[in-house]
């Protein structure tokens, strides 16, 4: 077998599992691996301005791929850059692989320089952190972090490659290597027919659709079994997307932010529901009390320790969601014809039809919702989104509809500030074989912006076009609504505004080689995005559309899904 230097065969490893575009920043402890990607030239590498930002590209990449994303940095201060972006990726079960260079081995107990144990710094946030020790294991810790990455509920895994492993040859031959098989658990015959039987005796029964459900790949399944069956079906936040919202199953989203007043009701009317890779999560369930009620319900999940961790369910099943759906559904139709429409699904819809949040205000200064309406009618279903964490993110789950898996990217547990535009770039180079044409839209606060802007300049440089939407109400709106009716009774060091409009986004952007329009009226909202549209396409850079909206608006929450604070007029 013939010797090559180790870093080519990590390289061949790479791109066999399907990775042809990498995110990082090179430092001398990480030279050897560029190298050998500067001499294979088939990798796509995008100099980013900050290690954080380059995870976040990497998930963006992965949630619209279902691939593991990489982001490569060097020793030291780089992978503690990257922590944010695992936790990040562990929190939404987004498969991505980190490589960070390392000093030598013999530096490693001298405190030498740029020498952390990043493995014990990343080992809370991933599934798996590894050093590489010796050379000749390097191909094969790789194979084993891309199925580790992939297997069960998927996350982020960190290998710390010493320099001089990195320098060193091994006998590899990638023509006779490949990927390592991903097992995917079938659900047990005996839990499947338990589950159907409850599905078949409820009245009111809800399909609950988790992440899991997008990432593995089961939307197809959800929705056959659900018109089959006759059962309305519900997305969490990480879920929506799993069921075109304009479908008439599609009966809302439940939660204490990210909701929908029809979604909370039918919930609340509800005797059963059947959550598929759903966690549980305590913006979606409020108060467990009210939430579980005396409805029953069934938790599906791939991952055995996600069972119980909230509250015990009536019916626990431990497998992959597609081969559940597949099973329940195979069994279903041996039981039973397609059924009927039924009292309850008519139910659904009607609450659908009138428990509704108010979009149509002409007020200036503009208010949220009004954005939405307009984002709702401007974009079409194929439109990729993201968005990130605070107000804009509640509205968002609120008022915006997705009609698509994998076109709606939030990041929903661990919400990072500044994830959007690294993500948004993640994404449409992830599009770059398959749908290089699709629009990326980011929606954006004021204050996340600025989180991770330097990375602009990336999508400058490689002419990376997707189109900002900014909400910008000068405060960390979030916080200020906290302090404001969370008891505390107070304002306190949320209100970042000063001069005319603060911060000028709008001069920002065009620091960066990068168009601007700032919007003041709801009149120009639709006009303006046209005008983005455009300008993306045009310059084949981003683009921001600054929205100036009521500093002071206030999302609807509350702590039960039973008891939800309205602060707008209701239609």
């Amino acid at each position: 077998m013939a010797r090559v230097p180790v870093m080519q065969a990590v390289v061949e490893v790479l791109k066999s599992e399907g990775v042809d575009t990498v995110f990082g920043c090179p430092g001398a402890a990480i030279l050897p691996l560029y190298k050998a990607m500067e001499e294979d030239g088939t990798i796509e590498h995008l100099i980013v301005r900050h290690e954080e930002g380059a995870t976040h590209m990497a998930d963006g990449w992965s949630r619209t791929t279902g691939n593991v994303g990489v982001a490569i940095g060097t020793s030291g201060p780089a992978g503690t850059n990257m922590i944010t972006g695992l936790y990040t990726a562990q929190a939404d079960s987004v498969p991505i692989l980190c490589i960070t260079g390392q000093a030598a081995t013999t530096k490693l107990h001298q405190e030498a320089f740029q020498a952390v144990d990043i493995v014990a710094v990343a080992a809370p946030v991933t599934k798996w952190a590894v050093q590489v020790k010796e050379a000749a294991q390097a191909p094969w810790i790789f194979r084993e972090a891309f199925r580790v990455a992939r297997s069960g509920r998927p996350g982020p895994v960190l290998i710390d490659l010493p320099i001089d492993v990195q320098r060193q040859e091994i006998e590899w031959d990638h023509t006779i290597d490949a990927p390592l098989p991903v097992a995917k658990p079938e659900p047990h015959p005996a839990r499947v027919e338990r589950a159907l039987d409850m599905l078949l005796a409820a009245e009111r029964p809800l399909l609950l659709a988790g992440g899991g459900v997008i990432l593995a790949e089961a939307h197809g399944e959800l929705l056959e079994l659900a018109e089959h069956l006759r059962v309305p079906i519900q997305a969490t936040l990480m879920g929506k997307g799993a069921i075109d919202e304009d479908h008439p199953l599609y009966a809302g989203m439940t939660g204490i932010q990210t909701s929908q007043r029809y979604g909370n009701a039918s919930f609340l009317e509800s005797d059963l529901v059947l959550a598929l890779g759903a966690r549980f999560g305590d913006r979606h369930t409020g108060d467990l009390a009210t939430y579980r009620g005396d409805r029953k319900f069934i938790h599906v999940d791939v991952e055995p320790t996600q069972i119980g961790k909230v509250f015990g369910p009536d019916l626990g099943v431990v497998a992959d969601v597609k081969a559940f759906l597949r099973a329940v559904l195979e069994l279903a139709k041996t039981r039973t014809g397609p059924r009927p429409e039924n009292a309850w699904t008519a139910r659904t819809r009607e609450l659908k039809a009138t428990l509704l949040r108010r979009e149509d205000f002409d007020t200036v200064p503009v208010k949220a919702p009004r954005v939405f309406k307009e984002i709702n009618e401007f974009y079409g279903p194929d439109t990729y989104f993201v968005t990130a964490i605070g107000l804009y993110q509640i509205w968002s789950g609120q008022h915006q509809k997705a009609h698509k898996p994998r076109h709606y990217q939030v990041c929903g547990q661990a919400g990072p500030l500044g994830w959007e535009i690294p993500a948004a770039i993640g994404v449409k180079k992830a599009l770059k074989n398959t749908d290089p044409a699709a629009e990326v839209v980011g929606v954006v606060g004021d204050y996340s912006f600025q989180f991770l802007v330097e990375e602009l300049a990336v999508g400058a440089q490689y002419d990376v076009p997707f189109v900002l939407i900014m909400l910008n109400n000068e405060y960390l709106g979030l916080i200020r609504m906290a302090e404001d009716h969370g008891g505390y009774d107070m304002e306190y060091e949320v209100d970042i505004h000063y001069d005319t409009v603060g911060s000028d986004n709008v001069k920002i952007m065009e620091a960066y080689g990068c168009s601007a329009t700032r919007v003041t009226e709801p009149g120009r909202i639709r006009d303006s995005l046209e005008w983005a549209r455009k300008e993306a396409d045009r310059t084949s850079r981003p683009v921001l559309v600054e929205i100036m909206i009521e500093r002071e608006g206030n999302t609807a929450n509350g702590t039960s899904i039973a008891a939800m604070r309205e602060y707008e007029p209701l239609p």
